[in-house]
C-alpha cells in the first residue's frame, strides 16, 4: 500500500473524529458549561495535530502520516500486508480495552448508552451528521475551524440540550434532545 493511499484513508477517519464533541461529552453524568469548555479545549488540542491553532486538512494529513509511520514497523516507507494487519489488530485491541473500561464504569453506576447504530438513528457511526456539524462549526467558511469556532459549536449544542437553562445538562435533558433529533431525522427521511 503506498503512502499516499494510506494518508488518504486515514484522513477520512479524522474528518469525523471530533465534530460531535458536546454530544460525546454530555453522555453519562450531569455536565455543566464549564465542563464542556474544559473538555472541548482538551479535544481541540488533541485534534490540532500540527499545533497551528486551527483544524484543517493539514491536521488530517499529519494524523494520517503519524498513523502510517506507526504502522510502518520497519521504517521503510512502505506497508506490507503483515504491518497493516498488525496495526489493525493493535487498534482492535485498543477498542476492546476501551469497551472493557466503559463496561466497568457502567457496572460502577455510570449511565448505560446504546450502541453506535442506536445513537445515530440506526446508522453506524452517524458520519453524515458529523460532517454537517463540522461545516456548521466553520462559521466564517474559511475551510478551517478555530478553537473559538469549535468551542462555540460545542456550547451551542450544550445550550440546545439545556432545556431549563440552568447551566447543567442532565440525563433527562440528553434523552429528550436525542428523541427530538431522532424525530427530525425521521421526518427528513420520509
Amino acid at each position: 500500500m503506498n503512502k499516499t493511499l494510506m494518508i488518504a484513508v486515514a484522513a477520512a477517519g479524522l474528518t469525523f473524529g471530533g465534530a460531535a464533541v458536546a454530544q460525546d461529552q454530555m453522555r453519562g453524568a450531569d455536565m455543566t458549561r464549564a465542563d464542556v469548555e474544559t473538555r472541548t479545549a482538551t479535544r481541540f488540542a488533541r485534534m490540532d495535530v500540527n499545533g497551528d491553532g486551527v483544524l484543517n486538512p493539514a491536521d488530517r494529513e499529519a494524523r494520517a502520516l503519524a498513523r502510517f509511520n506507526e504502522a510502518d514497523a520497519n521504517d521503510d516507507g512502505a506497508l506490507t500486508f503483515e504491518e497493516t494487519q498488525a496495526a489493525r489488530e493493535a487498534r482492535h485491541a485498543q477498542r476492546q480495552q476501551r469497551r472493557a473500561e466503559r463496561g466497568a464504569q457502567r457496572a460502577g453506576g455510570g449511565e448505560r448508552r446504546g450502541g453506535r447504530g442506536e445513537r445515530h438513528g440506526g446508522r453506524r457511526g452517524g458520519g453524515e451528521g458529523r460532517g454537517q456539524m463540522m461545516e456548521q462549526a466553520d462559521t466564517n467558511s474559511d475551510g478551517a475551524i478555530s478553537q473559538a469556532e469549535f468551542t462555540a459549536a460545542a456550547l451551542a449544542r450544550f445550550d440546545a440540550a439545556d432545556a431549563n437553562n440552568d447551566g447543567t445538562v442532565t440525563a433527562e435533558e440528553r434523552r429528550a434532545q436525542r428523541g427530538e433529533r431522532g424525530g427530525r431525522r425521521g421526518a427528513r427521511q420520509q
